[in-house]
């Protein structure tokens, strides 16, 4: 396994991150300690949650992601092997993450409560990288391929980066990152922390994969001259890189099987490219999954590539992938493929 500078932090993290949005919906307590455990021994040193998960979002199940990895880190006694990363939620009318059913919001007051909630769920003194999940600004967003004015009403930068560093002078949280944020909001917070001394965001967590680059080129630059290092989520496209879900097929107990929420990888054009994906993979004697993985890991912007799973053997499978090489005959065929469709599923 292999580590890296997230951003630029002090922290070194490992090319893969164990993704634990499954945790208390697909996945049991038991389960999910055993997919840490198992990660760990494998060199993964890097944990990704929220307080929104699991996954779908729904009242009963909030929280219960941190709850989980909360009692696996009580339990091992092995806080300082691991770098925890944690998201506050974003502008949202779902009502069931504050009390007295305010909406989320990035305030003052909702980032204190969030990092207070978080830190007892994971039964920890600090969290290593706090996100902002998606913005406070309203956008649209998750699949989103244009771009739509809306109000112009959102917390400041400076108030946001104000609320964080009170946490981490306290030492509730060290390190502050984005997720789902664009070219505008990583330049905002970038120059907000320069202009009035506050610290600057060290990572974005956003989609990345083989049906969607869109982080490049624009955000990729970014990325490299802000040290602002990406966190790729969705590296297998929610699955459908693997080739499971072709021909309509809706394998039991597979995401998009329970939650019908892929609809962004079913059209014409993402089932054309998936396949010659998976033909790629053949060509060089790869796993489609080893191919998907791989391809993120290889990128002179990213920082760490975060998989998720919900069974052992899906887990053993994308972590041994990191390991596998990638030569220039491959990247140029892969990006050969990539120019015929750009990113069919953004």
């Amino acid at each position: 396994m292999q580590y890296k500078k997230l951003g630029s932090s002090e922290l070194m993290v490992s090319e893969c991150c164990l993704g634990t949005m499954t945790f208390g919906e697909q996945n049991t307590e038991k389960e999910g300690h055993e997919q840490m455990d198992y990660a760990l021994s494998k060199g993964v040193n890097f944990f990704d949650t929220a307080e929104l998960y699991s996954i779908p979002p729904k009242p009963e199940t909030q929280g219960s992601t941190e709850r989980i990895i909360g009692t696996w880190l009580k339990s091992r006694q092995n806080r300082n092997k691991v770098v925890i990363a944690s998201k506050i939620c974003g502008r949202t009318n779902a009502n069931w993450y504050r009390p007295n059913n305010e909406f989320p919001r990035v305030t003052p007051a909702q980032i204190d409560y969030a990092i207070e909630q978080s830190l007892k769920r994971l039964q920890t003194d600090y969290i290593d990288l706090y996100q902002i999940h998606w913005p406070d600004r309203l956008l649209d967003n998750f699949g989103a391929n244009i771009y739509r004015p809306m109000a112009d009403d959102y917390v400041a930068f400076e108030t946001q980066l104000e609320a964080m560093q009170k946490h981490i002078q306290k030492g509730n949280i060290r390190h502050i990152g984005l997720s789902n944020e664009t070219a505008w909001g990583m330049m905002k917070f970038a120059q907000v922390a320069k202009d009035f001394n506050l610290p600057k965001v060290v990572s974005i967590q956003n989609a990345y994969h083989l049906l969607n680059r869109q982080f490049e080129p624009y955000l990729a630059e970014i990325s490299v001259r802000e040290e602002i290092g990406l966190l790729a989520y969705s590296p297998l496209a929610q699955g459908y890189l693997t080739g499971k879900y072709l021909n309509g097929a809706r394998p039991e107990g597979a995401r998009s099987t329970l939650f019908n929420r892929g609809q962004r990888y079913e059209t014409a054009p993402a089932e054309t490219m998936i396949r010659k994906y998976i033909e790629l993979a053949t060509k060089f004697n790869m796993h489609p999954v080893t191919l998907a993985l791989k391809f993120c890991a290889t990128r002179s912007f990213m920082n760490s590539v975060i998989i998720g799973a919900t069974n052992m053997d899906q887990l053993k499978l994308a972590i041994s992938a990191f390991d596998t090489n990638w030569s220039k005959e491959l990247e140029d065929e892969v990006n050969e493929l990539h120019n015929s469709c750009p990113n069919p599923c953004p």
